[in-house]
C-alpha cells in the first residue's frame, strides 16, 4: 500500500496556490487568465512535485505518466471548447444570436428578465442535457438581451448558469448525471427522482431571489431598447427564418448525436447563414480579396477562428457583437492544461488522498457523512480542476462508508451531484469555470456571487440530511 504524505505537507501546495492566485488577481485583475494564473498553477505544481520527490512519494516517470493520462482525458473537453469559440463567431456573424436578441427585447422586461433567463436556460438544458451547449448558444443570446435591458452582467450570467446547471443536473441526457449514478451504483431514473427532493426546493429558492431582485429593477428605457433594435436591424438581416439553425441544433441533440459533431455542424450552419444572408458583413470583415467569392470565403473562416469587430453605431452593441472565435479560447485551453497538470501532481503524490483520509476520520453519522461528501466534492473541484474527476473520486472515496452505514446508494449519488457537479463552475481554474467565464465574457469572480443555485445546492443536501427527510437505509 502506498504511503501517504503527512497532512501538513499535503496542504502546502494547495495553500501556496490559493495565496499565489490571490496575489495574481490583486495585481492583474481581469487579465489573470492571460498568463499569470497559468504560471501560478505551474509554480504550485513544481512545489508539489518537489515535495513528492523529497518525501519519495513518486518518481519523475510516475509524474509524467499521470500527466499524460490526465491531459488525454481532457482532450475532448478542449476540442469542444475550441468548437464553442467557433460556434459563437459563426452564429454572431450569421445573424443568429442578433436575431435572438432582437426578438428577446420584444418579449422580456427587466423586472422578469432574471427569472425568465433562469427558466429558459433550465428548460433548454434539461432537453439537451448539456450546460456547456446551453450557455454557448441561448446563454450568449440572453446575455445580449440583459445588456440591452441594462441588467448587471454578473446577475445575468448568474441566472443563466443557475438554470443551465439545474437542467444539466436532472436531465437523463446529461453526462454528469449518468456518471454520478453509474459510479455510485444507482439506477439513472431512481437517482434523478431522488435528486428532486433537494434540487426543486433549491431551484425555487433561486427563482425567488431573482424575482425579488427583478422587482427592484427600474423599467427599461424603451428609447434605448428601440435604439438597440434599430442598430441590430441596420447591421444584420433579422429574420425568424434564422431561428431554424438553433432548431436544427436542438434536433441533432435530441437524436443523441455526439456533442462535437453537433457543435461542428452548427458552426457550418451558422457559416452558411453568413454567406447566404449576411454577405455585407463578410465584406466588412475582409474587404480585401481578388474576387467577392474569395473575400467572403476568407471572412467566413476569420469569423470562425479569429476576431471580428462589427460597427453598429452603438458602442455598447459593438462590444456585444464582437467575437474572438477559436483563437479567443486559447488562453482558456492553456489554463485548463496547467490546472490539469497541477491536479495530476496532487493525485500522483497522494496529497489529495491524504487530505481526504483525514476528512473521513470525522465522519460519525448521516450529517457528517453527507457534509463530508459534499465538502470533498467541492475540494476536489478546487484541487483537481475537473468536474468529472471530482465526481468519480468523491464516489469512490465514500462508497464504503455509505455501504457500511446501510444507506442506499442514491444518497451518495445525490450528494455528489449536489456538490461536485454544480460547484465546478464557481472555481476560476476549473474547466467549467474557465469555459463559462470565457463564453459569457464575464469573470468567474463577477458571476459567482449570483449563481445562487450552485452554492445553495450543497447547503440544501446537508440540510436534508440534518432533518432526516427521505434518508433511506437498506433495511427500510
Amino acid at each position: 500500500m502506498k504511503r501517504l504524505p503527512p497532512l501538513w505537507i499535503a496542504c502546502v501546495p494547495l495553500v501556496f496556490l490559493v495565496a499565489l492566485i490571490a496575489c495574481v488577481v490583486a495585481v492583474f485583475g481581469d487579465e489573470t487568465l492571460s498568463g499569470a494564473s497559468q504560471i501560478a498553477l505551474l509554480t504550485a505544481t513544481a512545489l508539489c512535485v518537489s515535495l513528492g520527490l523529497w518525501k519519495r512519494q513518486l518518481t519523475w516517470d510516475d509524474f509524467e505518466d499521470v500527466v499524460r493520462s490526465r491531459v488525454g482525458d481532457i482532450a475532448v473537453a478542449m476540442l469542444i471548447l475550441l468548437l464553442i469559440g467557433g460556434l459563437a463567431g459563426s452564429w454572431m456573424v450569421g445573424g443568429i444570436v442578433p436575431t435572438f436578441i432582437y426578438y428577446g427585447l420584444e418579449l422580456l422586461s427587466p423586472r422578469w428578465f432574471l427569472v425568465s433567463a433562469c427558466i429558459i436556460s433550465a428548460i433548454v438544458s434539461v432537453v439537451i442535457g448539456s450546460s456547456w451547449t446551453t450557455i454557448a448558444t441561448i446563454g450568449v443570446a440572453l446575455m445580449g438581451v440583459g445588456m440591452a435591458l441594462g441588467m448587471p452582467t454578473g446577475w445575468s450570467a448568474g441566472a443563466i448558469i443557475s438554470g443551465a446547471y439545474f437542467g444539466d443536473k436532472v436531465s437523463p441526457l446529461s453526462d454528469t448525471t449518468v456518471l454520478a449514478s453509474s459510479v455510485a451504483g444507482t439506477p439513472l431514473f431512481t437517482h434523478i427522482r431522488y435528486m428532486m427532493y433537494t434540487t426543486v426546493p433549491t431551484f425555487l429558492l433561486t427563482l425567488l431571489i431573482f424575482g425579488v431582485k427583478g422587482i427592484g429593477m427600474e423599467a427599461a428605457d424603451m428609447a434605448q431598447v428601440i435604439d438597440v433594435q434599430e442598430a441590430l436591424a441596420a447591421t444584420f438581416q433579422i429574420s425568424p427564418w434564422l431561428l431554424l439553425v438553433p432548431l436544427c441544433t436542438l434536433t441533432m441533440i435530441l437524436l443523441r448525436l455526439p456533442s462535437t459533431a453537433v457543435i461542428f455542424f452548427s458552426i457550418l450552419l451558422g457559416a452558411a447563414m453568413g454567406l447566404l444572408v449576411q454577405g455585407h458583413l463578410l465584406d466588412e470583415i475582409s474587404p480585401e480579396g481578388a474576387t467577392m467569392l474569395e473575400c467572403r470565403f476568407r471572412a467566413t473562416l476569420i469569423a470562425v477562428y479569429g476576431s471580428t469587430h462589427l460597427h453598429t453605431g452603438s458602442s455598447t452593441l459593438d462590444s456585444l457583437v464582437s467575437t474572438n472565435g477559436m483563437a479567443g479560447m486559447m488562453d482558456t485551453v492553456w489554463l485548463i492544461i496547467c490546472a490539469t497538470v497541477f491536479g495530476a501532481a496532487m493525485t500522483a503524490t497522494g496529497m489529495v488522498e491524504s487530505i481526504v483520509q483525514h476528512v473521513l476520520r470525522f465522519v460519525r453519522g448521516t450529517v457528517s457523512l453527507v457534509a463530508g461528501t459534499a465538502l470533498t466534492g467541492i475540494f476536489l473541484n478546487v484541487v483537481c480542476a475537473d468536474q468529472f474527476l471530482s465526481i468519480v473520486l468523491s464516489c469512490n472515496m465514500f462508497q464504503r462508508l455509505y455501504q457500511e452505514g446501510g444507506y442506499e446508494p442514491r444518497l451518495e449519488s445525490r450528494t455528489v451531484e449536489d456538490s461536485a457537479t454544480v460547484t465546478s463552475v464557481l472555481i476560476p481554474w476549473n474547466t467549467c469555470g474557465m469555459t463559462q467565464s470565457r463564453v459569457l465574457g464575464v469573470s468567474t469572480f463577477l458571476y459567482a456571487p449570483y449563481c445562487f443555485f450552485c452554492y445553495l445546492s450543497p447547503l440544501m443536501t446537508i440540510l436534508m440530511a440534518a432533518t432526516g427527510f427521505c434518508i433511506y437505509r437498506h433495511k427500510e
